[in-house]
């Protein structure tokens, strides 16, 4: 599984928040193997904010 840093998440979701495309076409713009990881980055980060972003599995099911 690929492990992405904090900064390349934001700068997806920025992507995003800026209307530049949808999940599909940022994921594959920005080499995303799987479009639900850039709208799980993006639900994670609306609710959480960048707090969101940094979190592990381990913590992320602990808090649902």
């Amino acid at each position: 599984m690929a492990k992405y840093s904090f900064q390349f998440k934001k700068q997806v979701i920025d992507a995003y928040l800026r209307g530049e495309g949808g999940y599909t076409y940022l994921a594959g713009k920005y080499g995303v193997t799987n479009r639900r990881q850039a709208l799980n980055w993006v639900h994670n980060y609306e609710k959480y904010g960048d707090q969101g972003l940094m979190r592990s599995r381990k913590q992320i099911s602990s808090m649902w």
